[in-house]
């Protein structure tokens, strides 16, 4: 086989096995064979001209980012690992030569403010580079990601932009120092000799570890072949048709070392699940959306747990909602019925099949709900609604749409808005919000149920839950919709105690007392679910710790945290399509499959 077909067959090779499949033992890029090459690679980097301490990129909601690569053999999949992180646009120098010109490139490049080039010793014998290179960082952030011998580094003696060099080529190589650019993995090395009058022995900046890595579960101490049994477990999903398919993902000490799909959109099989797919949550929601933002609320003195419905809503004050605590209602102890009536109470007079100004709420493809309808049905009735169990634990989807409404009006901001601006975008989450399709294309999205009744469609794109459905799909309770990767993000920064990248998004205290069991009555916390001391019960699974918090979804998804192991679990499944199974359920998928990482965690130590 030729060098350049061998390189070409690795690359692909390794990025399949790395970041689209199990864990199978197929070297040299799994398993023991990547973490001795990982450890080798992390010995041979270095990070210089960081004086600004540009590395690790912050401030992902501000930046615009672009890669551009010349010879890597490696591009392929250093691009993937980048954007893990966030959105990076690639672009591949090459393709600008003959009528085009790298001119034409910096012309293209205008509107992104951070540029990754990645380069080696032939990309910069020539000359046109380094003028490119030049020209480009006196009007944009760039970063160098340097892969060679130190005669390549030499040639740098005159820029000043952050260089992140490493004296290893290889796919592992590539992967690591992309990670190291956004602070997944640490640089800790320095220059063992004078390069040059430039770059001295002693030279090079340390970066600490700010971000998830991406790696293999050797890395966490955990052997791949002991969890292969997720693989038979999903497997048994999808023929006993408990879901058309899923996506699961673990990550055990800041490192993600599993993420894996299985299966397809539907059971027709023409769209397979992939990692990027980006699921409803549904109430998630309720932990993913509406707890974080009252976290946040909390921590800036804006919203006290012991103050009632009635200090924030000025409707609730003539009604039984007045003397309820927000507490109780994060507890779901306040008394609220679980629902109320949703589309099947919907009247022929509310709803249009085309939008105009008087039905602006799309609810889904040809389903259009009068203005105000929310304002003028759906709200009085949860404020009339009446109270049977004050005191007592009876989940409610009631209880988050009280606090949707009651953070909106502290913030003055839609709750979406806010989610989006405050802690996704900031957290590099490329995909989580509600309403995806403004987004997103529909073959993206993992379809749930088909509603021939009264919504007559395929839900895709659409939330399903009724209620939020007919809340123009953002409510406090159900609506939002993610991949895997990104509620991976999310909850390391819960595992972090309230910091991801750098920043502290949610005090530690809050975290600590939010996610901790509140009272004798139930096992739960603040709006999160948590792990159920009725050992009987096995829940969430039967060998979580009493530390794990998390919370299930109604369309067959959960998330849950244990920090005992510093574990983060995600599936992610669309069970409800074509129609509701409990079949998920009944044949314990999920907490099996959880289960299967204790066990293999547990063989390690």
């Amino acid at each position: 086989m030729r060098k350049s077909s061998w390189r070409a067959y690795t690359l692909i090779l390794s990025v399949f096995i790395l970041f689209n499949s199990t864990c199978a033992q197929n070297p040299p890029f799994t398993g023991k064979a990547y973490v001795d090459e990982e450890k080798l690679v992390e010995k041979s980097t270095v990070l210089l001209n960081n004086a600004l301490y540009l590395i690790p990129l912050q401030d992902l909601d501000q930046k615009k980012i672009a890669s551009v690569h010349f010879s890597n053999p490696y591009a392929a999949g250093f691009d993937s690992l980048l954007n893990k992180y966030d959105k990076v646009a690639s672009f591949n120098g090459n393709d600008y030569s003959g009528t085009k010109s790298l001119d034409d490139l910096s012309a293209d490049l205008k509107f992104y403010n951070t540029l990754i080039l990645q380069l080696n010793e032939a990309d910069l014998n020539n000359p046109l580079i380094a003028d490119f290179i030049s020209s480009n960082q006196k009007v944009r952030t760039v970063v160098v990601a340097l892969f060679g011998s130190s005669n390549a580094l030499v040639k740098l003696n005159t820029l000043n932009v952050p260089v992140i060099w490493c004296t290893r080529i290889s796919p592992v190589s590539a992967y690591c120092v992309a990670q190291s650019i956004f602070g997944g993995i640490a640089i800790t090395q320095k220059l063992d000799r004078n390069l040059s009058a430039t770059y001295r022995k002693g030279m090079g900046f340390t970066t600490g570890k700010i971000r998830l890595q991406y790696t293999v579960p050797e890395d966490a101490g955990v052997n791949s072949g002991d969890l292969t049994g997720i693989d038979d477990i999903a497997a048994e999903a999808m023929q006993s048709q408990a879901t058309p398919g899923c996506v699961v993902l673990v990550a055990k000490d800041g490192k993600v070392i599993f993420n894996k799909a299985y299966g397809y959109h539907t059971y027709d099989k023409t769209l397979p699940d992939k990692l990027p797919d980006i699921f409803d949550l549904a109430s998630m929601t309720k932990i993913s959306a509406t707890t974080m933002e009252t976290m946040q609320l909390v921590d800036q003195n804006k919203l006290s747990l012991d103050s009632t419905v009635g200090n924030y809503l000025p409707q609730a004050r003539k009604t039984n909602k007045n003397d309820i605590r927000v507490r109780e209602i994060l507890e779901h102890q306040a008394g609220l019925i679980p629902d109320i009536p949703a589309v099947e109470s919907v009247k022929p007079a509310d709803y249009s099949a085309d939008s105009s100004a008087a039905f602006p709420t799309k609810v889904n493809e040809g389903y259009y709900l009068r203005k105000d309808y929310f304002k003028d049905v759906m709200w009085p009735e949860m404020l009339n609604s009446p109270l049977k169990t004050r005191g007592q634990y009876v989940y409610s989807d009631l209880s988050m749409c009280f606090m949707q409404q009651i953070i909106e009006t502290i913030t003055s901001t839609p709750e979406n808005v806010y989610v989006q601006q405050q802690l996704y975008t900031p957290l590099g989450m490329q995909t989580a919000g509600f309403l995806p399709l403004y987004r997103f294309k529909p073959d993206q999205i993992i379809p749930t149920e088909n509603d021939p009744v009264y919504r007559r469609a395929l839900l895709d794109g659409y939330v399903h839950d009724p209620t939020a459905a007919l809340m123009g799909g953002v409510a406090g309770h159900a609506g939002l919709f993610a991949s895997a990767n990104d509620v991976a993000i999310l909850y390391q920064m819960m595992l972090n105690r309230g910091t991801y990248g750098g920043v502290q998004y949610i005090k530690a205290a809050t975290v600590d007392l939010f996610t901790a069991r509140q009272s004798p009555a139930s096992r739960r916390g603040l709006g999160f679910d948590r792990w159920d001391p009725i050992l009987t019960n096995h829940y969430p699974s039967q060998l979580a710790s009493d530390q794990t918090y998390g919370h299930t979804g109604f369309t067959g998804t959960c998330v849950w945290v244990d920090p005992k192991y510093n574990l983060v679990y995600i599936f992610l499944s669309n069970r409800v399509n074509p129609t509701v199974s409990s079949k998920l359920s009944s044949l314990n998928i999920r907490p099996r499959i959880q289960d299967v990482i204790y066990q293999a965690i547990q063989k390690g130590l």
